[in-house]
């Protein structure tokens, strides 16, 4: 039986409406590029930007497809337009500008269009492709381009150079532009990181922990982060807190080298010995940093921590062969050797520089003060930094005279900050105010001695002396004169204490002072014999020019206003005669 057919009593329109705007002519601008048809694009594109008069974004597409075209002067008149007229912000017109400059050999307008686009643009969408045009438009032009700064990176070369400033030990000054970048952009973790350290290192550490726990909360997975708060737990002796990240931190395999660097170096700090030789030599093996002694150094620290002697010996060798002149290598290949028959405990230490106490062993034995290299070695800086706050009283006396050494401006302002302190000793504060006055400084300084807040004036520190005679000065000069190349500066501190005190007691029947000489010869007599140092009258007298009754008469009337020979037995029974 044949179906019966019905027509349908409401038909379907065969004619769909178009709905022509902007977004139809893009897409059919869009099509056209893909089939190359760029002459169709430039129709469409046009038709889209008569659309939507104000979106930038359709003025520019009409731009690019007329750069395509070789029409580069009405592509750059376009992006103009866009930057004059309808949006100011679309800075990446700039470049396109550039190109189209470029295009049209017209070099000096590309530079200006490239410069003012790394200048202005926030993002940086197109960093890259500037800095090959730049290396181009340097070569064309042969000079340098004038960019004075980019904006896409603001922050970054403040943080190059406040970095520099953390290597190099400056850790004051690092402080103070970590924190004006951390202060324009909070969410600059990097910087906030190095803030951390930088606090860290000069004894900070409320500060460092506050700053660490800053970066976690902006990025929970920071791995520096993390690396630097399981040091600060360690150092604060926060025993779960720190299992527990160091529990993290074993499982963690990173890929990039300075991650991988990061967290050798912290599972060093932290006794995870195991773990951090693999990371160094993962390190090595990849060929990173196979030129600097440092990593080799590590590696061979980590190796003796595990046992592996001879693996540590082949990489302190390497380290020898690398950086000749150190005496780092020569010192732990040397523990080494007489690992087991010395009787004192190897010292296996991560830091690439000669322990604290070796160091100063060293600075003794030395005749030409501290070397620049270990001046501006940021490790021994910052054991310097550390021990002035947290050592006990010989080293921080041991600091005050290497500061004496290094004498720069970030000792300077360590040492005028030290001596504000209310809880530190009296005695160090007046050694670290005379090596102030020993670098040249002359201007009165804000100290607190004998608990209260006091100005200490350029003269010797002297409360209970009315007046500071000239003469006295002078006295004190010569001396230090004299002795500044063979006596260290606790020596020489003790000799203006000494002076201080004569003419105290004596007030106001001082002397008559005719020649400086002879009181000064007597005062390096006296402070030889109080470090138990040999000299005699006569080598003493031949040295300042005068005879030896003058020295011996002076010798004598500071002994007994000052009482040193019953001071002196009492310290050494066997104390030599005066």
């Amino acid at each position: 039986m044949e179906k019966m057919k019905r027509v349908s009593e409401s038909p379907k329109p065969k004619v769909i409406s178009i709905n022509m705007d902007a977004a139809f002519f893009f897409e059919r601008a869009v099509q056209s590029l893909d089939r190359f048809h760029y002459d169709k694009a430039l129709k469409y594109f046009r038709r889209a930007a008569e659309y939507e008069q104000d979106n930038p974004v359709n003025h520019c597409n009409l731009a690019g497809v007329l750069s395509e075209m070789g029409n580069y002067e009405e592509s750059n008149r376009i992006l103009q337009h866009v930057l004059d007229v309808i949006d100011p912000t679309m800075t990446e017109c700039y470049f396109y500008m550039a190109n189209n400059y470029a295009n049209m050999d017209s070099f000096e307008l590309a530079e200006q269009a490239v410069v003012r686009y790394l200048e202005n643009d926030p993002v940086g969408q197109f960093m890259d492709e500037s800095e090959e045009m730049m290396e181009m438009l340097s070569y064309e032009l042969e000079r340098p381009a004038p960019l004075t700064s980019i904006k896409s990176r603001e922050g970054l070369f403040e943080h190059d150079k406040a970095r520099a400033l953390l290597e190099e030990g400056k850790f004051a000054e690092a402080v103070r532009q970590l924190e004006q970048i951390v202060k324009k952009n909070p969410e600059f973790t990097a910087a906030r990181n190095n803030l951390a350290l930088a606090y860290y290192y000069m004894g900070q550490f409320e500060k460092a922990m506050e700053t660490i726990h800053e970066v976690l909360e902006i990025d929970s997975g920071n791995l520096h982060g993390l690396c630097n708060l399981a040091i600060f737990h360690q150092h604060f002796g926060n025993k779960a807190e720190l299992a527990e990240l160091a529990a993290l931190l074993r499982k963690t395999f990173p890929y990039q080298h300075d991650h991988v660097f990061k967290l050798a170096t912290t599972m060093g700090i932290l006794s995870e010995h195991e773990k951090a030789y693999h990371l160094f030599k993962r390190l090595l093996k990849a060929g990173e940093g196979t030129s600097d002694p440092c990593l080799y150094h590590y590696a061979a620290v980590a190796a003796c921590h595990i046992g592996r002697f001879a693996e540590a010996h082949r990489l302190w060798k390497q380290v020898e062969k690398l950086d000749p002149g150190t005496e780092i290598s020569k010192f732990y290949l040397d523990q080494l050797r007489t690992r087991t028959t010395s009787e004192t405990q190897p010292t296996w230490s991560y830091h690439y520089h000669l322990p604290f106490e070796e160091q100063f062993r060293v600075l003794e034995k030395s005749t030409q003060g501290i070397p620049d290299q270990l001046k501006k070695d940021p490790l021994v800086r910052s054991s310097f930094f550390w021990a002035l706050r947290h050592g006990d009283t010989d080293t921080k006396l041991q600091v005050i005279q290497a500061f004496g050494l290094i004498a720069d401006a970030e000792v300077r302002d360590a040492l005028q900050d030290f001596i504000r302190e209310r809880q530190e000793d009296d005695y160090l504060k007046k050694v670290a105010i005379f090596v102030l006055r020993s670098m040249g400084i002359r201007d009165p300084l804000p100290a607190f001695l004998e608990n209260k807040d006091t100005m200490v004036e350029a003269s010797p520190y002297s409360p209970q002396l009315p007046i500071w005679d000239a003469k006295w000065q002078r006295v004190m000069e010569t001396a230090i004169s004299h002795m500044h190349k063979r006596y260290d500066m606790i020596q020489q501190y003790d000799l203006e204490i000494l002076w201080v005190e004569f003419l105290t007691k004596i007030y106001p029947s001082v002397p008559k002072i005719q020649k400086s000489e002879g009181w000064a010869a007597a005062l390096e007599y006296l402070i030889a014999k109080m470090h138990r140092r040999a000299i005699s009258y006569q080598e003493v007298s031949t040295r300042y020019g005068v005879t030896v009754s003058t020295v011996s008469r002076n010798v004598k009337l500071i002994d007994e206003a000052c009482g040193l020979r019953e001071k002196m037995e009492a310290i050494f029974p066997k104390f030599p005669s005066i």
